[in-house]
């Protein structure tokens, strides 16, 4: 059991915590402004203690804390733990797939353009992530005919070295031939440098050089070299189009988009240089704590740029305004002004930073409940200056439309996620088998059924059912229910209705031969799912019990709030851990049977508003109604109308006149 330290021992200063377990592996790590007031917080009774929340302080036994000097450090010390220890309660990004990289290899003594994944090392520059292998390969293509910097491996440009001829890439102009000497390296380090500027965005200056270069050689005749040079600078601009400028001025900026459930996030950003982007990256957040939106876009900030790709730019944009902004801002800016800070590893302190050569030392030392730790620190007092970083919520303009674009990336990706994570058919054993196990179900629930409710303020009432069979959507199997005797607002009443109408045809089939019998309603559900707490499992146990289907079919209903599962014959709710694929599956088709249910009350509240008196009247087709309203005009003056007048017309039948003039006086 989780000891209580006494708070005269907590120190009233900024720090991370760790909660560590029975065996004393760290279970979750957190930073606070002051760890006296934020300790206290765990230390209350459970039931007011968020679900994840109360489970992370029941799974622990022990409690130590670091005090740091300020809020910064915090933030770092808290992050380089969580590496460290990865922590079970913890947020942590990963990347939804396996980005490819362009990589431009500036240590080499004649640098290589390269396609990479994986870790990145400290001698090459890179530029991305593309979305795609094959686009960034088109890129490469493209660029080397523009700038013919080598792309072979360090292995075949020795090979040619030695036998003292250029590959085809330097017969096709692709590259300058740097193996044979036939680029001087004054030229070839200026090449890389063009390449490196146009992915970086710098397009105008590589343009105005080329420019100038192809008139200084056609001024001194050399009309050969400046007709390359002119064919370079037209495929140039030919690459700069399909480079679309998503800003109005030529920013900098990083933009983040953020699309969740109560399970998951699906994180996109997109890196804009010189009003353009060069590369985005989609990451999936794993949501095992308790966070809300600011606390989550903090997080995805935190994790991002402690090894972003492109550096720290001068302005994020995110959907919501992140926790503790200021100090983020804090951080972010100390990155941007010292790119090259580093995690010292933990038998060096936990936590250490490098700075650069004229940087002054201090020693810092660094405390917990049991132990200490010393770390050297490396600031260079004057390094933040033109380091400012902005974080900000857009609001209208270029950067309003760009972050609608990044979350509509942001929302693909999640489906693909959750599709990909579907169509897994282990993943969707497992998941049935351990609902099964958390329901204490009779057998895996092959067939689930789950029924939702849609209405405004009680009008066009429906009521939706979707199947899934072996953990798949059977939309082919999906009901809709127009609700017929329930007046006004009663979500009791309704769901009464939607399945006293599907179990009693369930019924009505079942005592039809086998051979008589239709797809349709004629299989019972291995589980009844009903979505909304102990209201609706009641009523649908009451249906159950009053067709005599009680022993036959299990029931459940799922809680929208905490994702809380309720049974019959218990008062307290059944919490499936949020890691479990069960409650995954259960939360998907909650999902799909609300969605379902919406758009058919989206469909016949558009209807109704939509019709009119005349729809039904056998005989007045849309082209008869149509010439109707045009020469006598719409209901109310149709109505003004005698039948002798409705008879009288040549194109209209008299039987079809006549059930117009009943209709309008009914």
């Amino acid at each position: 059991m989780l000891h209580r330290p006494s708070p005269g021992t907590i120190p009233d200063s900024p720090g991370s915590y760790q909660f560590k377990d029975h065996e004393g592996r760290v279970i979750y790590v957190g930073k606070a402004k002051s760890l006296r007031s934020r300790l206290s917080n765990y230390f209350q009774n459970p039931a007011l203690l968020a679900p994840r929340t109360a489970q992370m302080v029941a799974s622990a036994s022990s409690v130590e804390w670091i005090q740091v000097r300020n809020d910064v450090e915090a933030l770092m010390l808290e992050y380089s733990l969580i590496k460290q220890h990865k922590p079970r309660f913890n947020v942590r990004l990963r990347d939804d797939k396996s980005y490819p990289f362009l990589a431009v290899t500036v240590g080499d003594e004649w640098p290589r353009a390269t396609v990479r994944r994986g870790g990145r090392d400290k001698t090459s520059r890179y530029f991305g992530p593309y979305a795609h292998a094959y686009a960034i390969r088109e890129t490469l293509d493209s660029l080397t005919r523009i700038f013919p910097v080598r792309t072979c491996s360090d292995s075949k440009l020795a090979n040619h070295r030695r036998l003292g001829r250029p590959c085809l890439l330097y017969h096709i102009e692709k590259c300058s031939g740097p193996c044979v000497g036939a680029v001087t390296a004054q030229h070839y380090e200026e090449m890389v440098r063009d390449l490196i500027g146009f992915l970086e965005g710098d397009t105008q200056s590589v343009i105005s050089r080329l420019e100038s270069e192809m008139a200084q050689c056609a001024a001194q005749l050399e009309f050969e070299r400046a007709g390359r040079i002119r064919d370079r600078l037209a495929a140039l601009r030919k690459a700069i189009e399909k480079q679309q400028m998503v800003t109005e001025t030529a920013d900098d900026l990083d933009c983040f988009a953020v699309v969740e459930d109560e399970l998951e996030a699906a994180v996109q950003v997109f890196y804009v240089r010189r009003g353009r982007v060069v590369g985005r990256k989609g990451l999936i957040v794993d949501k095992v704590e308790d966070l809300s939106r600011p606390a989550l876009v903090a997080q995805v900030l935190e994790q991002h740029y402690d090894a972003a790709p492109m550096g720290v730019p001068p302005l994020i944009l995110v959907p919501d305004p992140p926790e503790d902004v200021e100090t983020i801002v804090e951080w972010l800016e100390l990155l941007r002004s010292s790119p090259d800070i580093v995690r010292g590893e933990p038998e060096s302190g936990l936590l250490g930073r490098r700075g650069s050569a004229d940087a002054t030392s201090a020693e810092v030392e660094w405390w917990a409940a049991d132990s200490s730790y010393r770390v050297e620190r490396s600031v260079n007092p004057n390094a933040r200056k033109g380091s400012a970083v902005e974080v900000r919520v857009p609001q209208r303009g270029d950067k309003k439309a760009l972050m609608e674009t990044v979350e509509k990336n942001a929302d693909e990706e999640f489906r693909r996620h959750r599709l990909t994570r579907a169509a897994d058919h282990n993943a969707r054993a497992r998941a049935l088998t351990a609902l099964q196990d958390h329901l204490g179900l009779p057998e895996s629930p092959l067939r689930i059924e789950c029924y939702d409710m849609s209405h405004l303020q009680g009008t066009d009432y429906v009521g939706s059912m979707v199947v899934m069979e072996d953990g798949l959507p059977r939309p082919s199997e999906y009901r809709r229910f127009k609700i017929k005797t329930v007046q006004g607002n009663d979500d009791f009443a309704a769901m009464g209705e939607v399945l006293t109408r599907r179990l009693s045809a369930y019924l009505a089939e079942r005592a039809k031969p086998v051979e008589e019998r239709r797809r349709k309603f004629s299989y019972p559900p291995q589980l009844l799912l009903v979505d909304g707490g102990k209201g609706q499992l009641g009523v649908a146990v009451e249906v159950l019990e009053r067709l005599g289907l009680s022993a036959e079919i299990p029931v459940a209903s799922l809680a929208k709030r905490f994702e809380e599962v309720y049974r019959p014959g218990s008062s307290e709710p059944i919490r499936i851990p949020r890691t479990s694929e069960a409650l995954y599956l259960l939360q998907r088709i909650r999902d799909e049977a609300h969605r379902f249910a919406i758009t058919y009350h989206r469909s016949s509240r558009g209807k109704r508003m939509t019709s009119s008196v005349l729809d039904g009247i056998a005989g007045l087709g849309p082209a008869r109604k149509k010439r109707l309203i045009s020469e006598l005009g719409g209901p109310k003056a149709l109505k003004a109308i005698s039948k002798e007048t409705l008879t009288g017309l040549t194109w209209l039948p008299d039987a079809v006149g006549e059930a117009v003039f009943e209709r309008l006086h009914s």
